[in-house]
């Protein structure tokens, strides 16, 4: 079966810049980053790779994932004054490009943030339209789009748990969307990812961070990015 185009896919999203790949996606995967994060970071690493290492200040997409860390959406008008905007705010970031690296996706970035004493790392794949991938979290697998609810869940690889973090949500009222899971190895760390057609409530969220298998429980809602 074919694919069908949206109104969205064939005029773009409302946006900032000369490119939605180069500048919405962009600032979408800085959000989505930032979200996974906890907030805003004190510090950020940012590499680009492919295409993106070629073109991203041409294009402006340095400003762009600067603006994204600072949670600006993709039609603010600061975004043409964000890395200004940044030093003035204490944001301390580098860009490093990779122009030849063929296992990643052609517009990839990866960015390496800091928030006091929490790091994470995520790489993102700038689609076209402002459609995103987040591809990695912290080295595992996600496959994400930062377009639904969306919980990434580390844990200890555990006969069942899967099945068992599923159920609870069924208890919630929630319709599961799409789940992926990776893993560093057989009884391992792992990284489920669950996207969702609603949100969870708070006691589910406090109950899954609570079992003494589960690592981290990040929750993802703003589906508006």
């Amino acid at each position: 079966m074919a694919e069908k185009s949206s109104v969205f896919d064939m005029i773009g999203p409302v946006m900032i810049g000369p490119s939605s790949s180069h500048t919405a996606g962009v600032v979408r995967i800085a959000r989505a980053a930032i979200q996974i994060l906890g907030g805003i970071p004190d510090q950020a690493e940012i590499v680009f790779y492919n295409s993106f290492a070629r073109t991203y200040e041409g294009h402006g997409s340095d400003r762009a994932i600067v603006a994204g860390l600072m949670d600006f959406r993709p039609d603010d008008e600061r975004i043409r004054e964000a890395l200004e905007i940044a030093d003035q705010r204490g944001l301390r970031y580098t860009f490093k490009s990779v122009g030849n690296a063929s296992t990643l996706h052609p517009n990839s970035i990866r960015l390496k943030l800091k928030r006091g004493v929490r790091e994470v790392e995520v790489l993102g794949e700038s689609k076209g339209g402002g459609i995103i991938n987040i591809a990695e979290v912290n080295g595992l697998r996600a496959d994400f789009t930062a377009n639904l609810y969306t919980l990434v869940i580390f844990a200890a690889d555990t006969k069942g748990s899967i099945a068992f973090i599923a159920n609870i949500l069924a208890h919630d009222d929630c319709n599961i969307a799409t789940m992926s899971v990776s893993r560093k190895g057989k009884n391992d760390m792992a990284c489920l990812v669950i996207e969702m057609d609603s949100g969870i409530k708070t006691v589910t969220l406090n109950y899954l961070r609570s079992l003494n298998w589960v690592k981290e429980v990040i929750y993802i809602t703003d589906i508006g990015l």
